[in-house]
């Protein structure tokens, strides 16, 4: 509530059109939505041909035995630390006997211990890890010992086995078993012997390595061409613990001298490689395994796997770099962008995989026969992977599968930069509507506002026309409508001038015939005086026509009081006068014109005894306006009191004269328009004072009022109580 007026929201045409024109913003949510449904279709697309890829290099592989047998994929089974798997090294090893250069060094060997050794004739005192890997046409071995007493080769002794040694066997590429022995004098470049069947050893020069003491034991690095490599190995350390001694003990992945028990070794394939490669355009993740999930060969990089619909971004030019339009795009569009999008991650995390065995719910379907994709997390959850596996068939049986895997990255960043380009259109189409329905919103509500103004400079509160509206020259709705006010208005003011003109014309046109009346009563009774006292039958009759036409002639006086007064006022002379001497004159002669009537007279005290009511105006017609006020609350006054305060307002610019009468209250209805031209509250049963009946036009508060508005004043009127009755209220500006 405000002023005791309930507040009410105000909603205007801009409002509305702008309420209106928010609806465009689902026009963006469906390009979000298509985009996301596009993205769905891709990712359809992109398992399709993820599949189609695996197909197709499943079937540059299908019945090609040797690639497979080679490998000892033909095994029904594999035994850990016995079939070895040689990692494809990224890099040449510096054979130093440092594990540094070794990728993964503890996530990618096996640990040998009591459970591999091939015979002890003391406690057991030695354990080690190896570690095998590939790299060119070379086979690296790497052995990290722990042994509590080294013993090396004698200098001048012979033989190679009395002392600490590494066996090695291999088979070649006919089947036939190759022994070697490391056996060093001292730890450095190692010293490698080639054995026979008559166990006579001659320098192997082929085989290069590195011998290294170490706090816990020793290592031993190593290579071995593959050249003439089969696919069996086994190697063994066998443990001296007196110089010039015989082993104690051994622990290996086989027996070394005998060939039946060697175990395999995979290594990845050079000719799988080589037709993997041609895959390798594709932009995917590219693996080969056997039927034991053996890595058999790989191509690409899963982090640069981002599929067929990644493309690298247009790197913009250096004058692009400093235009206006690129830097609010890159400082405030994308940013904002950004709070919906993701951007597809590259430094993700992936190690569900290793580089010897792939494990995963679609290989081992593959590796049944079946076809199998999938769509899965990578470990640290920041990229999506999918994955399709097919399989190997060799004489109708499956030898292995092939994997291939890409993200999301590619179709990610395409549905971004798709999106971007959505939402900068989208954007500059929805700023350029809603400023064009911002400025039509506007031009149609001032066009209103502007008719609106032009409704009230005409028209006053009272209803009266002051002026004119002038018609627009617009076609369209608005215009028709100003057009239609103007007209109306027009015609209001011609209806209103002669209501207006109409009661002085009237009263002009019956002051004649009532002239005339008046005249004839008159002679009538100066014919009746001339008779005797018996013959003034008729003197009762005259007398009422009489009283009639006198009241009569008072209702026509009344009704040009209000024109002439307009009229007098427009050309009355403005002098200074003392508002308070004009008010205690004013009581005075209403004392004796109303003896019945009792006048209180209060002038605030805090008013200094220089009167300050000094006003700019006319006496006379102020002298009026109290008549009027003051004949007003006589007659509404049931206690015969009049209450008269004279005082200050707040600011000391206005002089606030307050006469109060007790009696019926004022109707809320009438409380606006009380001071209205032809406005009544009188009852026609209602008593007057001095036994006079009075007509009444309701036009004395209404002079009140012009007499107010000449002096720049304001005059309302309200209830009190306690006890009930009317306080009339006028507000004049004194003279500064």
């Amino acid at each position: 509530m405000v002023n005791g007026k309930r507040f009410k929201l105000r909603f205007g045409l801009r409002s509305k059109l702008l309420l209106l024109s928010s609806f465009l913003f689902v026009i963006p949510w469906f390009g979000y939505q298509y985009v996301w449904e596009m993205e769905k279709y891709l990712r359809f697309g992109q398992e399709q041909t993820l599949v189609g890829t695996a197909r197709a290099l499943a079937t540059a592989l299908h019945e090609r035995e040797n690639l497979f047998n080679n490998q000892a994929s033909f095994l029904p089974d594999v035994e850990q630390g016995k079939d070895l798997y040689g990692y494809k090294l990224t890099e040449a090893v510096q054979l130093d006997g440092l594990h540094n250069d070794w990728p993964d060094f503890n996530q990618r060997t096996h640990f040998y211990h009591h459970q591999q050794q091939l015979f002890a004739n003391e406690p057991l005192s030695l354990n080690f890890k190896a570690s095998v890997g590939k790299y060119d046409n070379y086979l690296y071995l790497f052995f990290q010992v722990v042994d509590n007493h080294m013993i090396f080769r004698g200098k001048n002794t012979r033989s190679i086995t009395n002392n600490d040694y590494l066996a090695l066997s291999f088979s070649d590429s006919n089947n036939t078993l190759n022994r070697f022995i490391i056996s060093n004098k001292a730890a450095g470049w190692i010293s490698a012997f080639s054995l026979t069947g008559d166990e006579i050893s001659t320098p192997a020069p082929q085989i290069q390595g590195h011998w290294l003491l170490t706090p816990q034991g020793y290592n031993v690095e190593l290579r071995v061409p593959l050249d003439n490599l089969g696919d069996n190995i086994a190697f063994a350390f066998y443990d001296v613990d007196k110089t010039d001694g015989e082993a104690v003990s051994a622990i290996g992945s086989a027996d070394p001298s005998k060939e039946e028990s060697l175990g395999t070794i995979v290594v990845p394939s050079p000719e799988i490689e080589r037709i993997v490669k041609g895959m390798r355009y594709t932009n995917s993740s590219i693996w080969v395994v056997d039927q034991h999930h053996r890595v058999l060969a790989s191509a690409g990089s899963l982090k640069s796997a981002s599929g067929v619909w990644h493309a690298k971004e247009k790197q913009p030019k250096e004058d692009e770099k400093n235009s206006l339009w690129y830097q609010f795009k890159q400082q405030l569009l994308l940013p904002l962008y950004y709070k919906i999008l993701t951007k597809p991650s590259t430094d993700f995390i992936d190690q569900l995989y290793d580089a010897q065995h792939l494990q995963g719910s679609h290989i081992v379907n593959a590796l049944s026969g079946k076809a199998t994709s999938q769509w899965r997390l990578t470990t640290d959850k920041k990229a999506l992977v999918l994955s399709a596996a097919y399989p190997i068939f060799i004489n109708n049986q499956v030898k292995g599968a092939v994997i291939v895997e890409e993200t999301t990255n590619g179709i990610r960043s395409l549905r971004n930069r798709a999106l971007e380009k959505l939402f900068t259109v989208i954007l500059a189409i929805m700023s350029l509507g809603a400023l064009a329905f911002i400025l039509f919103a506007s031009r149609i509500s001032s066009r209103i506002r502007h008719l609106s103004s032009q409704a009230e400079l005409a028209i006053d509160k009272q209803g009266r026309i002051i002026g004119q509206m002038e018609a627009s020259n617009s076609n369209d709705e608005i215009g028709d409508l100003s057009r239609s006010f103007t007209t109306a208005v027009n015609r209001l003011s011609e209806y209103n001038h002669y209501l207006e003109n109409m009661s002085s014309r009237l009263s002009h046109e019956l002051r004649t015939p009532i002239a005339v009346v008046k005249t004839s009563l008159d002679n009538l009774s100066l014919q009746e005086t001339q008779r005797s006292q018996a013959d003034k039958s008729n003197s009762p009759y005259i007398e009422r026509a009489q009283t009639g036409i006198n009241t009569l002639n008072l209702i026509l006086t009344n009704m040009s009081e209000a024109t002439r007064l307009e009229q007098m006022l427009s050309s009355t002379e403005k002098i200074d006068f003392d508002l308070q001497q004009v008010v205690k004159g004013c009581i005075s002669g209403y004392q004796q014109i109303y003896p019945s009537m009792t006048f209180i007279l209060n002038i605030d005290p805090k008013t200094p005894k220089i009167s300050t009511f000094n006003l700019h105006g006319s006496p006379e017609h102020i002298v009026q306006l109290l008549d009027k006020v003051i004949s007003n609350g006589v007659e509404f006054s049931q206690d015969n009191i009049i209450k008269i305060e004279l005082k200050q307002s707040i600011n000391k610019n206005n002089a606030e004269l307050f006469i109060s009468n007790n009696g019926i209250l004022l109707p809320e209805q009438l409380s606006e328009s009380l001071f209205d031209s032809m406005v009544s509250l009188r009852d026609k049963n209602q008593k007057v004072h001095h036994k006079q009946v009075v007509p009444h036009l309701g036009l004395g508060l209404y002079i009140s009022r012009l007499i107010c508005q000449f002096h720049h004043g304001k005059i309302s009127a309200y209830n009190h109580q306690n006890p009930d009755g009317v306080t009339v209220h006028i507000s004049l500006p004194t003279k500064v």
